[in-house]
């Protein structure tokens, strides 16, 4: 795919559902009585792998459009063992929650991924869950996954790092466990999981450094509403904030303030950022975020704020390369062990477009030149967030840019180009098809 640069992006988009929210929908409705309607579903290559696995699991899931589902589930026990691996697909999100809630159902389960996933660290759940009495088999650490439930005991858990799909498979095992399971977290990552069990009716105690669940006896949810994904409005976001003369508003995004780090690392560059018609979705804050185009300045960011826009670092990233002076990013190692190696193909594929970048162990710095970048070539590497990141380089760069493997952008937004083409309709350009 070819992406040519734009002198300017201007309009109005909404983005689908979020990714992580969506994945917790279906799988915390798996878990309760009785019939859950769900509104705004994120539909993607991850998530729709989740439908499949609830469906493996015996839970009936009905799809009404692209983001409307109706789920039948028969309560905390009623999840069956199936016959097959369930396919977790490039999930990663998937695969650790439903660890967590198969470690307290009857049976024997196997979770297998693709061949990225299955390079993925899942020893850290694997560990917990075995403290609690579960049977959990990785091979070398990774998937696949052999998990044979049973009677769980709580405990309390400290996370080694800041992860809340750890945080999430402990305390969903939790919901199984005698007593009260406790989770600390060295710093505060994203509460999606708490926000939805809590509304399931699960007995959440949360803290400034820890969260606890109590065993519980049923969950019930009649509906769920799913705002925007924020991760899905920040490519576009970003593109306005660096293309000179843009204006932009992404209307009923996400806002949970443990999602949007990358609005205040924008605000402190310099971006004009303004939210407005601030409500709550389906129990998570959202809003409509209009972005206008400024002249940034390098900042640093903190181990502490990384959990906080650890997908959009990327992105970040990108705005660094254009602003005035230095950016540091560190804390970020956790980047390594993404769909890529998140720091070096950043790095590798910026400054092959003529980014002045370079890697550090746990982050990156950024030597910004207040001016578009050159453009060139930009691989994806199969992951969904290069692929976005390769995008907004192109329609932000001089000379635009050739896109390789744009289709991983599927993973978690599908209509990615859809949206970057209202925005900037002479700009994409396929290759002839063969």
């Amino acid at each position: 795919m070819r992406v040519d640069p734009v002198p300017m992006l201007e309009g109005h988009v909404a983005v689908p559902g979020d990714k992580s929210i969506s994945h917790r929908a279906v799988l915390v409705g798996s878990l309760c009585g009785g019939e859950t309607r769900v509104s705004g579903f994120g539909r993607s290559a991850d998530t729709e792998a989740t439908i499949e696995a609830a469906r493996m699991l015996g839970v009936e899931v009905d799809e009404h459009d692209v983001d409307t589902l109706t789920i039948h589930a028969s309560g905390l026990s009623g999840l069956r063992e199936p016959s097959d691996p369930i396919d977790c697909g490039n999930a990663g999100t998937l695969m650790r929650l439903l660890a967590g809630i198969l470690a307290g159902q009857a049976g024997r389960f196997e979770l297998a991924g693709d061949e990225s996933l299955s390079v993925r660290p899942m020893e850290r759940i694997a560990e917990p869950l075995r403290r609690m009495g579960a049977l959990v088999e990785t091979v070398d650490g990774h998937a696949p996954l052999v998990i044979e439930g049973g009677a769980l005991s709580a405990i309390d858990y400290e996370l080694p790092v800041p992860s809340a799909q750890v945080k999430s498979a402990v305390l969903l095992a939790g919901l199984f466990a005698e007593g009260k399971t406790t989770v600390v977290e060295p710093l505060p990552t994203r509460d999606h999981t708490e926000r939805l069990l809590e509304r399931a009716g699960a007995r959440v105690t949360r803290r400034p450094k820890s969260v606890s669940i109590d065993g519980a006896e049923e969950l019930a949810l009649d509906e769920i509403e799913i705002p925007g994904d924020f991760s899905s409005a920040a490519p576009f976001l970003v593109a306005a904030a660096i293309v000179p003369g843009s204006a932009l508003t992404v209307h009923g995004v996400g806002l949970n303030p443990r999602r949007i780090g990358l609005l205040d690392v924008l605000e402190r560059m310099g971006a004009r950022v303004a939210i407005y018609n601030r409500r709550l979705v389906g129990g998570e804050p959202a809003g409509d975020v209009e972005m206008r185009a400024s002249e940034l300045v390098g900042a640093s960011v903190s181990a502490a704020e990384v959990p906080l826009l650890i997908d959009e670092l990327p992105l970040l990233a990108l705005a660094a390369c254009q602003a005035h002076g230095d950016t540091v990013v560190r804390g970020a190692g956790e980047l390594r062990v993404k769909e890529s190696d998140r720091i070096e193909s950043v790095v590798e594929e910026l400054r092959r477009i003529g980014g002045h970048i370079r890697a550090t162990r746990d982050g990156f710095r950024v030597r910004g030149v207040p001016t578009r970048l050159r453009g060139g070539i930009v691989d994806s590497r199969g992951d969904h967030r290069l692929a976005m990141l390769g995008a907004i380089a192109g329609v932000s760069s001089q000379e635009g840019v050739e896109l390789r493997g744009p289709d991983a952008v599927g993973t978690s937004f599908p209509g990615f180009f859809e949206v970057l083409r209202q925005l900037v309709p002479d700009a994409l350009h396929y290759p002839p098809a063969t």
